[in-house]
């Protein structure tokens, strides 16, 4: 079922839902999905609707039109997406590789419908895994002495591959501005923790140090500022004195998985919107 997304914010005021629906209703729209929420503090109204395109008198290329005079009226902010166009999305990855694993079985299974054509690594680890899925392996080490040039000849790969989406599945490099600019709202990270804490390496160790009780993943958008991005996705797992460091390691692995696929599976179905430093996760 095709079907076509809007994702709208303006300051909140009367008659925004209404003039929606409408809008799909007068086209002969079917509404198969609509979600709202109001940030009072802000006065910032937030929106997802969906609808499919059966039977909807208005071409692909006139939605957009159509609806600029009522995207207007009310201030929006707004994009329109199409549910058949399957996103692009490149994986990034260094040494450990149960994320990368965990997103193409996912994919394989339908569990994420995109495509992934492309991995690009600082390591051979996961060369093997690429072949193993058909799927593009690039590896280009980076050091202080030629992370720019590295960095352009990425963004190289990522443009003639067409690529939507970029994901850092523990991928042990930071980006630089220029690289994230290119790619702004359209880099998902996981951390290895609730942020901020246990910042640097070995986060495992100094928890199991602290004698922490639970442990916990953050799947969050990039940017300039270090793991600062806006949060997408989070879960945490009990810990207990029995714990060894092995167990912790297994622990935050299985979690780290668990919060990734889920923030790619929502970027996917356009179910985050960015506000400031917020994000609206819509059901």
């Amino acid at each position: 079922m095709n079907c076509a997304i809007l994702l709208i914010s303006c300051p909140d005021q009367k008659g925004i839902t209404a003039s929606v629906a409408n809008f799909v209703f007068q086209s002969n729209g079917n509404i198969v999905h609509a979600d709202q929420h109001i940030d009072e503090q802000a006065n910032t109204f937030f929106m997802r609707i969906e609808w499919t395109l059966t039977d909807f008198s208005l071409s692909r290329e006139e939605i957009a039109r159509a609806f600029s005079p009522i995207a207007e009226k009310f201030g929006m902010k707004w994009d329109l997406f199409f549910t058949d166009k399957s996103l692009k999305i490149a994986i990034f990855v260094s040494r450990h590789l149960h994320c990368l694993h965990d997103l193409l079985y996912r994919q394989r299974a339908g569990h994420i419908v995109c495509d992934m054509p492309l991995i690009i690594s600082n390591h051979p680890d996961a060369r093997g895994m690429a072949r193993e899925f058909g799927i593009d392996f690039h590896e280009i080490p980076i050091l202080r002495e030629n992370k720019e040039e590295q960095e352009r000849r990425q963004l190289e790969i990522l443009e003639a591959k067409g690529i939507d989406l970029i994901v850092l599945a523990r991928y042990h490099q930071i980006l630089t501005k220029q690289f994230v600019d290119v790619f702004a709202d359209k880099i998902i990270n996981i951390h290895h923790s609730f942020l901020p804490a246990f910042a640097g390496r070995n986060p495992y160790s100094q928890a199991y140090q602290k004698g922490v009780k639970i442990i916990g993943a953050t799947s969050h958008y990039v940017t300039e500022a270090l793991d600062e991005g806006p949060i997408i996705e989070q879960d945490t797992v009990r810990i207990s004195h029995r714990d060894a460091l092995s167990d912790l390691v297994r622990k935050g692995e299985d979690l780290e998985k668990i919060v990734l696929s889920r923030a790619v599976r929502l970027y996917v179905q356009r179910k985050i919107l960015r506000y400031g430093n917020k994000t609206v996760i819509f059901d």
